[in-house]
Formats: structure tokens, C-alpha cells, sequence
């Protein structure tokens, strides 16, 4: 084998040991199970007081990343229901879900997108600002089925996309005692 040879099948070993580790990362290297809080897990914003407010939940499933604010998903099951929820938590219309890893089997967008088009689930805003610039959101459907994800607000398409945040939103770095 010439040196010429040598040298492309060590590129080619670097680029594919370089690629299988970038996807590894990607899909399951930084995620981690968010371990069920009772009470805390599932909150909707009140229309009244405009304060995140638990909802009835079980069978929480939940995963989060700390390498990006919009990596949380969590699905549960809830007595309530959309028509219930709906004179009392804020709306959040146009909501698409964003897609989760394969392996988180009970997250399916596309799913859960069809049944937010055609109202057989109703999306509700979770938290304003969980993370500087992200709010959750949160769809109920009619079989009580729920899920949750997390959305980039416009402070946080600002911040995130290097543009001047402007006085309506909050400080970057909020001042400490």
C-alpha cells in the first residue's frame, strides 16, 4: 500500500469515527430523564393571575438536555380536559411541537401536530420564561392525553439569534443580592 493510500483510509477512519460520535452526541448523548417533581411537572398559565398552576397529571415521562433551552419534551395522562382548561389558562395559538429524538417513543410531532389542526388537542401556555428567552407549552388533547415542550419566545429569537433584545424583555443576567 502507497503512502497516498495510508493517509486517505486514516481520513476516512477520522471522518467516520468523527461522524458516528457527532450523531451519538446529537441523539442521545446529552439527554437525560427528568425525573417526575408531583405538582410541578405539568403547569398551566392562568388567565386570572397569569401565574403557572398545576394541573392533574400521571404517567409523566419527561427529557430535558442542558447543551439547549428547547430540548425538553414530557408526555403524561390528565383528567382534564381542553374544553375544561380552556376558560381559565392562557391559549398559545399556531403551536407546532417540535420534534423529539426517535427513541423517546411517547413524543410523536407529527402526531400530536395532526391533532392540534384538527382541535382534537388544544395547546396551553405552561411557563413564561422557564429559561431566559423559552416558554413552555403544553397540549391537552380529548382522550387526556398531554403533552409538553419548550419554545423559543421573541426575547429568546432575539438573544439567540445575536439582535438587540430591547427594554421589553427582561435582563440577561438578572442583578443578585
Amino acid at each position: 500500500m502507497t503512502l497516498g493510500r495510508i493517509v486517505i483510509v486514516l481520513l476516512l477512519l477520522v471522518a467516520l469515527v468523527a461522524g458516528a460520535s457527532l450523531y451519538y452526541l446529537q441523539i442521545y448523548g446529552y439527554y437525560y430523564a427528568v425525573e417526575p417533581d408531583p405538582g410541578r411537572d405539568v403547569l398551566l398559565v392562568s388567565d386570572a393571575t397569569n401565574a403557572p398552576e398545576p394541573i392533574p397529571y400521571d404517567a409523566f415521562q419527561g427529557i430535558d438536555a442542558d447543551s439547549s433551552p428547547i430540548r425538553y419534551r414530557a408526555c403524561f395522562s390528565t383528567s382534564a380536559t381542553p374544553e375544561a382548561l380552556a376558560g381559565s389558562y392562557v391559549p398559545v395559538a399556531d403551536a407546532t411541537p417540535r420534534n423529539a429524538p426517535f427513541w423517546f417513543e411517547c413524543f410523536d410531532a407529527r402526531d400530536i401536530a395532526s391533532e392540534i389542526e384538527t382541535g382534537d388537542a388544544q395547546v396551553f401556555l405552561g411557563g413564561k420564561n422557564v429559561r431566559y428567552g423559552v416558554d413552555r407549552y403544553v397540549a391537552i388533547t380529548s382522550e387526556g392525553r398531554g403533552f409538553a415542550w419548550n419554545e423559543l419566545n421573541n426575547c429568546g429569537a432575539k438573544a439567540y439569534d445575536g439582535t438587540v433584545v430591547g427594554e421589553e424583555c427582561p435582563p440577561l443576567d438578572p442583578p443578585t443580592d
